[in-house]
């Protein structure tokens, strides 16, 4: 089996499932960082490094991953229709399953909610539409068995996430900790879909068994969407405290934030997805462990430990 992009968010907890379930995994990466946790399994799997955009580029990409002749190949790293299609081209002898990573970023701005996975694909960013284009490719062609999981924002211990504010701004952290305010838009109304990053290794694992799903693609989220409110709430008890939120219009959450911060917020509350996991239930056995307080608690833990965020004095 190969994994391409697997020391990645999901990678770093997928390949170690791989290999606890008895696979033999070969490891590709750019090889420019080891995974975020560190885990025996990796002892026990090949690595390769390989810059995917330069040999996509190249066009000898799907060529080096069809010489290692898998009978599996999870793709996590493919953002547009012309990689992919080097890479099925590549296998098409072989015709290994190809389990690839998509994003809820698909749908657009959401209209109805829970999202089903039957929703028109109308993206949003280039991000969003490369993956609309890589799912409708996938679907459309016939020579390699493929199955895509489209997970919502990616969390766990290792990296910074989406904080309740929709964005990455660390101050976030701070105000919620120590009772101080924090401006959030859209009355605090705006929807975040959360998953843990070993939730959607959990959904890729159990792909590989289910032949019902090739030619499907399933949502990979937390059990419950929250609103920004709510996650806020969930934070500030971590810390024995009530949040404080001054809910303002777009103008001044800007001038508070800065504009970095304010455009990813933005973009996270425009499109408000909650994404249903039925599909996932009933065709993957999709059970996820973590809730999106769960998965956040955890990153925060992670990010406190190793001084990336300041909680003041409080103790968490």
């Amino acid at each position: 089996m190969v994994v391409v992009g697997a020391t990645g968010h999901v990678g770093t907890f997928l390949v170690p499932r791989l290999v606890r379930a008895g696979y033999e995994v070969v490891a590709v990466s750019r090889g420019s960082r080891e995974p975020y946790a560190s885990s025996r399994e990796w002892q026990k799997v090949e690595r390769i490094s390989a810059d995917r955009e330069a040999e996509d580029a190249a066009g000898t990409f799907g060529a080096r991953i069809a010489a290692l002749r898998p009978d599996v190949v999870i793709d996590m790293i493919c953002f547009d229709a012309s990689s992919a299609a080097q890479l099925v081209e590549a296998l098409r002898p072989r015709r290994p399953l190809l389990v690839s990573c998509g994003t809820i970023w698909v749908h657009g701005r959401a209209g109805a909610m829970p999202l089903t996975e039957d929703e028109p694909r109308t993206g949003y960013g280039s991000y969003g539409a490369g993956k609309v284009a890589v799912e409708e490719f996938l679907q459309r062609q016939t020579d390699v068995p493929a199955i895509v999981l489209h997970p919502g924002h990616i969390s766990g211990p290792g990296w910074p996430v989406i904080t309740p504010a929709g964005n990455l701004d660390p101050d976030v952290w701070r105000r919620l900790a120590t009772g101080e305010p924090l401006a959030l838009p859209a009355l605090g109304l705006g929807v975040l879909n959360h998953v843990h990053a070993d939730d959607v290794a959990q959904a890729f694992e159990r792909a590989l068994t289910r032949p019902e799903a090739i030619g499907s693609s399933f949502h990979v989220v937390a059990a419950q969407a929250m609103n920004s409110r709510g996650l806020a709430a969930g934070v500030a008890a971590w810390f024995g405290r009530e949040p404080v939120l001054d809910l303002v219009e777009w103008d001044e959450f800007e001038r508070r934030v800065g504009t970095e911060h304010a455009a990813v917020t933005r973009d996270h509350i425009e499109r408000s997805i909650a994404a249903g996991i039925d599909r996932a239930r009933e065709v993957l056995g999709y059970a996820p462990r973590y809730s999106s307080l769960e998965a956040l608690h955890e990153a925060l833990r992670w990010l406190v430990a190793n001084k990336q965020v300041d909680v003041g004095d409080q103790q968490f």
